[in-house]
């Protein structure tokens, strides 16, 4: 097959020969399986909703909770989606969760960067996902405040140990499928949804897209500012958003083993999902405004805040996402900008190299991303006051 769009130009295409051995490219019969994964949704998460519908207002959520929070559902599917999840897959490894966790956490607040600019700019070139957000009217028009609750969310789920049965990561992983369902519903809902064009609204393949952005792009997009990490550190990172994933009510095949896996998978969404339409320039144009904000209300040194903040974010987005698609996306075009970015990833890289040769500087730097990203959601919380038990977006939905 042809190499798609995202694969010709920008980082991925040396990404994938720095870090893989071989051929990735998917052939016909594989890209016609993972088409069929894009009509098939979530019975579990789906009948959830349908029974939370049915009951008294309010009820059907506050049963959820409860069910969260001991473990217990007596209720038909909602038992059935707690029996699910609470079971534990054979193959998760708790340390390398943890391990793949703290790898995270390092990153600290410089990790909210590849979040931001290159997971959720580069999956809005994925127009078929962009849909069901366009449908709900949230992501467009709240931009700001979806951007602080994805990342609240994302911290949420990689803070070594959130995982655990019960925990906030945990919690907050099965919290975002059932509104994935809420949504499915709604658009399932909607006269003017086309099955034909866009497939089954938030289907297996998307949110297997979702999870690829937030681990595999999120690492090579860390690794472009500079940051190193180990083959296994990597490894354990993909583990952890493997286990993630099942959380979320991915299919087992869909959920990648390794890092050659999830390379292969992002070639196969890369030619089948990632072509942009108008919305995705919409979708653009929202988040590059929610950057523009930080100036808001600040006088003329507000408006030097809101032009760098643009030219930093879409000169990250352009470096990974190339050329072709950041201008059909619209994005701001800074050489100086994108210039500067590459010498602050030198900068990092030579740190980096640094810590790993200090004994006790890895552990150190965890223990400041922590603190970091702990200190980022106080404030985000004052601010913002983000919707963590997600119950608005499932009003909405």
């Amino acid at each position: 097959m042809d190499e798609p769009e995202l694969f010709r130009q920008g980082g991925f295409r040396l990404a994938s020969r720095l870090f893989i051995d071989g051929d990735i490219r998917g052939d016909e019969r594989q890209v016609a399986r993972l088409r069929e994964f894009a009509q098939v949704e979530d019975r579990l998460a789906d009948d959830v909703v349908a029974w939370m519908a049915r009951q008294p207002k309010g009820q059907g959520h506050r049963l959820f909770e409860d069910a969260l929070r001991d473990g217990a559902a007596a209720e038909g599917p909602l038992k059935a989606f707690f029996d699910e999840v609470n079971a534990k897959p054979y193959w998760v490894d708790d340390e390398r969760l943890e391990r793949g966790a703290k790898a995270i956490t390092r990153a600290g607040l410089l990790g909210l960067f590849p979040l931001g600019d290159m997971s959720l700019m580069g999956g809005y070139l994925a127009s078929r996902a962009t849909k069901a957000l366009v449908g709900t009217g949230q992501i467009e028009y709240k931009a700001t405040k979806r951007l602080v609750e994805t990342a609240t969310w994302w911290i949420d789920v990689t803070t070594p140990g959130a995982l655990k049965h019960g925990g906030q990561g945990y919690a907050s992983a099965l919290r975002i499928r059932l509104v994935h369902a809420h949504v499915r519903a709604a658009m399932n809902r909607r006269d003017d949804w086309d099955y034909a064009a866009w497939d089954r609204p938030v289907n297996q393949v998307q949110t297997a897209g979702t999870l690829l952005l937030f681990s595999l792009v999120y690492v090579f997009g860390t690794q472009l500012l500079g940051l190193r990490y180990s083959a296994r550190e990597r490894g354990d990172i993909l583990h952890l958003w493997r286990y993630i994933g099942w959380l979320m009510g991915v299919d087992d095949e869909l959920l990648p083993t390794s890092e050659e896996d999830a390379w292969r998978l992002l070639w196969l969404l890369a030619a089948t999902e990632f072509i942009p339409d108008d919305d995705s320039k919409r979708l653009a144009k929202a988040l590059v405004e929610a950057n523009a904000a930080v100036g808001e209300g600040r006088g003329a040194v507000g408006k030097v805040l809101s032009h760098v903040s643009v030219a930093v974010h879409s000169s990250i987005s352009r470096l990974v996402l190339g050329k072709t698609n950041a201008d059909f996306l619209e994005l701001p075009n800074d050489p100086v900008a994108q210039a500067l970015i590459v010498g602050v990833a030198g900068v990092n890289f030579a740190a980096e190299t640094v810590r790993r040769l200090i004994p006790g500087a890895t552990a150190l730097q965890e223990r400041l991303g922590e603190a970091g990203r702990r200190g980022y959601v106080k404030r985000l919380e004052k601010v913002f006051a983000p919707d963590t038990s997600y119950v608005q977006h499932m009003r909405v939905a």
